[in-house]
């Protein structure tokens, strides 16, 4: 069983005639939780939505578990174990939250079992409060939480994440920091985008920061954590 799960080789990607991705390398390994960061308009969600399938590249190789995925439709993406929590949550906002838990349930692609329903709960207090709230009726920081939790419910071996904590009140951001530690320690591979580079280089082991669709930095979170003056140039902190 290889260790790569995700490996983009020169990707190229396009919105019309704007050129948003350059040459992108990327790799996620089994186990590892990756911080993908960069200014906005700089191509991360580009890269997530190319990786899903969403974008289709203009030229370069995405593969999963070896596995070349170019042109799969975003379903066949989904399968090989790839859980995408997208920048706008995209619940379902007419469903319960144990609706829109259990639509997703079902064994990983190992036959892995690790996170049912009763596990997802445990995990999202909030949730089991509101297990009849209507998706629309939860607030933003209970629909990241529901969407996460869904995304587990598929037992996936990468979790993607945009904007994990975006637009959340800090006592809910924390909550969701805790969950992502959580994830990473039930052995889940995760890509995380979030502004927030002090949390998000906390828990993860390896960095990409993106500038104008080009990688300018790939490194441990030590690493960067010791060199300021790249986050200070690339991200304005």
């Amino acid at each position: 069983m290889s260790d790569t799960l995700i490996q983009v080789k020169g990707l190229n990607s396009y919105y019309g005639a704007s050129h948003i991705l350059r040459n992108v390398d990327f790799e996620v390994k089994r186990g590892e939780t990756i911080g993908l960061m960069g200014r906005n308009g700089m191509g991360k969600s580009t890269l997530l939505k190319s990786i899903m399938g969403i974008v289709v590249p203009r030229s370069g190789d995405v593969h999963i578990k070896g596995l070349r995925m170019n042109q799969r439709a975003i379903f066949e993406i989904a399968q090989q174990g790839i859980a995408y929590v997208p920048e706008g949550r995209g619940i379902f906002g007419n469903l319960s939250v144990t609706e829109n838990l259990k639509m997703a349930a079902r064994p990983g692609t190992q036959g892995q079992n690790d996170w049912t329903y009763e596990r997802v709960l445990d995990t999202f207090p909030r949730l089991q409060e509101r297990l009849k709230h209507g998706g629309q009726q939860l607030s933003g920081g209970e629909q990241q939480m529901l969407t996460i939790g869904r995304a587990l419910m598929t037992n996936p071996d990468v979790l993607i994440l945009d904007e994990a904590t975006e637009g959340l009140a800090p006592l809910i951001a924390r909550e969701i920091w805790r969950i992502c530690n959580v994830i990473k320690a039930s052995g889940i591979s995760s890509i995380i985008v979030d502004k927030n580079w002090k949390h998000v280089t906390q828990i993860t082991d390896r960095n990409v920061i993106l500038v104008k669709g080009e990688v300018v930095f790939e490194g441990s979170s030590k690493t960067l954590q010791n060199q300021p003056e790249i986050m200070a140039q690339h991200l304005g902190v």
